[in-house]
């Protein structure tokens, strides 16, 4: 826990800030009615870059165990749009690499076993891994084993034991979570077959740097990944990035296939993607600093139009309560003021209260049941599947504020 000196990848401390997003409690860290007279630990949120190998980075690490072993109130079951793109993703790699029957897939940060799911309906043993207990006990109960722990090379070693080698290791959303991340992926080089294949997906710094989406960055994202700094840090763990795909989720996404090093071709897509970083001068500090304008001059936008819409004397509500929603109502100060509350479908949060900001998240159905005149999206990110559910309350006159990249109305 605490300040990094250095980077994660490649051990440089030629370290430099160009983002402050100021205290902020972790963003999942979501309260009780009780917990709402305690004390709250606020750390900060400070993104740097590597000047040595281009990796953004957090410059503070909060402790696995603060962020992710109580009642994890993330569910990625909740969302069609995830469950789909999942059960697309486990179709797509079985097809890809014509795995056989009975192979060994191992997701890593399994969630509540959506992915394996996909992966066993395609007739191949599954094994999670994540240290979330609430989760873990979620997904064995519908079938899909999985050991509430964290991954790393002593676990590694006891599955290896038990089960043996995997054909495909995943990890969707958890490679820029991790901490000690060589121990990592030396983790996964240990349980992989000869010819096994690492599949990551991690939002694209990229797309996060252009389109100004500063709101993905909270303290379980210990890391902001592009391709440029991945591809020698893999090399120096004897493994090869060898295929890149674009996916949607989370604003956009790289799906990184990483094998054992000279076990498969590398295709040309990998060089193609760092040219355009280099293109788009992402590891440069001027292009980062004037990100950082960006984002001061989001706020300022975002804060006069819903202080506009409070003056008309209308009312605002959000809707969904993500992580990436608590970086942004506490980095622009929005609170009970502004939003009357918060309506969620996952049960795991109503009845909750966001961290830092304090708003009651309560269930979808209250939106249509008070007809607001404002719902403030803070799932953005799943605009169209919410707009589409709630396409009673917008018919109704209700409008949404949709506050990534630009905010606008709908």
């Amino acid at each position: 826990m605490g300040k990094e000196t250095k980077c994660r990848f490649c051990r440089s401390t030629e370290l430099e800030q160009f983002l402050d997003l100021g205290f902020t409690p972790p963003s999942d860290s979501f309260l009780t009615k009780r917990q709402l007279d305690e004390p709250e630990s606020y750390f900060p949120l400070r993104v740097c870059i590597c000047k040595n190998c281009g990796h953004m980075q957090l410059d503070y690490t909060v402790p696995g165990d603060i962020l992710y072993c109580r009642n994890y109130p993330y569910d990625n079951s909740t969302s069609k749009s995830f469950r789909n793109h999942f059960i697309e993703m486990s179709r797509h790699v079985c097809s890809k690499f014509n795995l056989k029957h009975g192979s060994l897939v191992i997701d890593v940060g399994s969630n509540v076993g959506v992915l394996l799911s996909g992966f066993k309906e395609q007739g191949m043993k599954v094994l999670g891994v994540d240290p979330a207990s609430n989760l873990a006990q979620k997904a064995n109960k519908r079938g899909v084993e999985t050991i509430p722990k964290f991954f790393n090379s002593g676990l590694a070693n006891e599955i290896l034991k038990e089960k043996g080698k995997a054909s495909v290791i995943t990890a969707t959303n958890v490679f820029a979570h991790v901490p000690e991340i060589g121990d990592f992926v030396e983790s996964i080089k240990l349980l992989l077959e000869d010819e096994g294949v690492f599949i990551f997906e991690v939002p694209y710094s990229l797309i996060l740097i252009q389109d100004m989406l500063y709101d993905t960055i909270y303290h379980e994202h210990l890391g902001y990944i592009s391709v440029k700094p991945i591809v020698p840090f893999f090399k120096r763990h004897g493994m090869d990035v060898f295929d890149i795909e674009m996916v949607q989720t989370h604003g956009g996404s790289l799906r990184v296939f990483a094998g054992k090093e000279g076990k498969r071709k590398i295709s040309a897509v990998v060089k193609e993607y760092v040219e355009k970083e280099e293109k788009a001068k992402l590891h440069s500090i001027e292009t980062l600093r004037k990100f950082a304008l960006g984002v001061k001059k989001h706020r300022q936008e975002l804060m006069s139009m819903l202080n506009d819409i409070k003056r008309q004397g209308k009312g605002i509500v959000g809707v969904g309560a993500p992580a990436k929603g608590n970086t942004l109502l506490n980095y622009c100060k929005i609170d009970n003021d502004i939003l009357d509350y918060i309506t969620e479908r996952a049960e795991t949060k109503i009845g909750l209260y966001t961290p830092g900001t304090h708003i009651h998240i309560v269930p979808d159905q209250k939106l249509m049941e008070d007809k607001p005149d404002y719902a403030l999206l803070l799932s953005w990110n799943l605009a169209d599947e919410i707009i589409k559910n709630l396409g009673d309350y917008k018919k109704q006159g209700g409008k949404f504020i949709i506050p990534m990249p630009h905010p606008r109305v709908v």
